[in-house]
């Protein structure tokens, strides 16, 4: 009964009133849920996308596909870089110094955009090589493509780049319609553009290309509009003249760097275990295609809410208040317990349904089910705990500490014991599933240790006012 009462006083506003927290319950709703809008349009425009460039052919599709393996990694690492921003100025924030949170912002802004610029132009001038080098000895009509459509995706880096900094921010002050609002239109522009330029004017890969950069660099310049509107608690200066603190940038790369490599080495990993499964055949890599196509709407809400995450925790860090950083941290964890609990009962529910969509055979549609099944079940007893436990830590700023024990685990469980069981056992594709439930086991072992120990309280990156 204590057990339940205790349960209901975390969901309820009844301690926030009480003790004076930071976020009620319609706070972190207003959070939360354009967050998840907002990634649930990500998914769709992907999939909008993927579905015109098959108009296009097989060679198109295999040339987008490879580009936008490489353009994600690039995408995930100045994402990361935004993170760590954004933890610096809510902790800042948190600490009732918002002169110092502006000014994290506007580093934050400009060093990203600088970055992202440099990079862009090293793409543009090493496509070829970069091609050659990270996808081998592939078809000349498929390498063509790819050199296309790598050159418009190199213009677009920094815009995006902009876009996750401006974003970040504003979830930071617990603001994620406005991001939500910005991307939701640049995304039907960018399904229309594709729309006419293929359907209508006949275009090849640049009708797909060209679209998307002229969305992103839309969401880009409209988000610097709104971040230099000084109404908003973060914003930055208007002014072209700059000159880097590196004081503050690295309080925001010792928490980005260790996210960015984290992310870019398990989008890595993933591929390294995708190679394992191609040489299973057919059934196998249509079933783990679709397995992961549905496995992404099971863990959706905990990846938005992820995201949300980060700004509550910063700012109770801030404030040096880790009593209200621990409330919201449980708070937040059966908020994502009870999300996935729901959105994967209606999951099963439907599954029978969404297999049919993909005309699959019966022994496709089985071992996919069979897939879908068995993640949704660990979506919601495990995954909270392995990916939302360490958003709390890098909120505090202990970022080095989730990228060491991702990156072990990841290479042991992940990859090795994928070999091992897929392949060394005979289990076959279903056995790579398997690793990647052991691995959620295994980290999350490891994030409820550190939880327990503290030493995560150990990284706050600001000072104490006054």
């Amino acid at each position: 009964m204590n057990v339940v009462r205790g349960f209901f006083d975390i969901l309820s506003d009844k301690r926030v009133n009480e003790r004076g927290y930071f976020f009620t319950n319609k706070l972190l709703w207003a959070l939360f849920i354009p967050l998840l809008i907002e990634q649930t349009l990500e998914f769709f425009l992907g999939l909008a996308d993927s579905m015109m460039v098959a108009s296009l052919g097989e060679v198109a599709i295999s040339g987008v596909s490879l580009v936008d393996f490489l353009v994600q990694l690039l995408i995930f690492s100045f994402a990361a870089l935004a993170t760590g921003g954004a933890v610096i100025a809510g902790q800042y924030l948190g600490n009732n110094e918002r002169e110092n949170a502006c000014e994290a912002s506007n580093q934050l802004v400009w060093f990203t955009a600088i970055l992202a610029i440099i990079m862009a132009i090293c793409v543009l001038f090493a496509k070829s090589f970069l091609i050659n080098l990270l996808f081998g000895q592939i078809d000349q009509d498929v390498f063509n493509t790819s050199d296309i459509y790598l050159s418009y995706m190199a213009i677009s880096i920094p815009f995006i780049a902009i876009y996750n900094s401006g974003a970040a921010i504003f979830r930071t002050m617990a603001n994620a319609k406005l991001p939500m609002l910005i991307m939701f239109l640049c995304d039907i522009l960018n399904i229309i553009g594709n729309a006419i330029l293929l359907f209508v004017f006949g275009f090849g890969v640049e009708g797909v290309a060209i679209p998307t950069v002229i969305a992103r660099a839309i969401s880009a310049f409209v988000m610097i509009y709104f971040l230099l509107q000084d109404r908003y608690e973060l914003h930055i200066k208007k002014t072209l003249k700059h000159k880097f603190d590196w004081r503050l940038l690295r309080k925001v790369l010792n928490v980005g760097v260790p996210y960015g490599v984290e992310n870019g080495l398990f989008q890595l990993g993933r591929i390294l275990v995708l190679s394992l499964v191609s040489t299973f055949g057919t059934v196998a890599i249509a079933a783990n295609s679709v397995g992961y196509a549905i496995g992404i709407f099971s863990v959706l809400p905990g990846f938005a809410i992820n995201l949300g995450l980060t700004a509550v925790i910063s700012r109770c860090v801030g404030n040096n208040d880790y009593e209200q950083a621990k409330f919201y941290n449980k708070k937040i964890l059966i908020i994502v317990f009870l999300s996935h609990l729901i959105i994967n009962l209606i999951i099963f529910s439907i599954l029978p349904f969404i297999l049919q969509l993909y005309n699959l055979s019966p022994l496709t549609a089985s071992l996919t089910s069979q897939m879908v099944i068995w993640h949704g079940i660990f979506a919601i007893i495990i995954w909270p705990i392995s990916f939302t436990l360490p958003t709390t830590f890098r909120g505090a700023g202990d970022a080095k500490w989730p990228m060491m024990v991702s990156l072990s685990v990841m290479f042991i469980c992940r990859i090795f014991l994928s070999y091992l069981i897929a392949d060394f056992l005979g289990i076959g594709v279903f056995g790579t599933w398997i690793a990647m439930f052991i691995d959620w086991y295994v980290r999350a072992g490891f994030y409820v240790y550190r939880y327990f120990s503290g030493k995560w309280m150990n990284y706050r990156a600001v000072g104490n006012s006054g």
